[in-house]
């Protein structure tokens, strides 16, 4: 399972506090084929890393529908902020700064 990416806090009830860049670094490891954008089953990895629960597939389609602003089916670096809410709500991470 991968870690967390340096030292990052923990606030109250367990809940991840990043700032974006640690969030784009973090995520960016699970981008298994390095062509700088996270598909579909690599989200789901990385929901599984943080422990997401069940449904991982449903979870990794829902982050990358909400992000994946030019519909290509990826999360390009770019588009990556656009995953803080779902970071929030699926992962259990805050992500503070930009």
């Amino acid at each position: 399972m991968k870690t967390m990416y340096g030292g990052n806090a923990v606030g109250k009830n367990g809940v991840h506090i990043l700032t974006m860049v640690e969030f784009k670094i973090w995520l960016m490891t699970f981008d298994q084929d390095k062509d700088g954008r996270i598909s579909k089953q690599e989200l789901q990895q990385a929901v599984r890393a943080m422990r997401g629960g069940r449904f991982t597939a449903f979870k990794g389609w829902c982050g990358v529908r909400s992000a994946d602003a030019n519909h290509n089916g990826y999360i390009d670096y770019d588009e990556i902020e656009k995953l803080v809410e779902f970071a929030y709500k699926t992962l259990g991470l805050i992500v503070v700064g930009s």
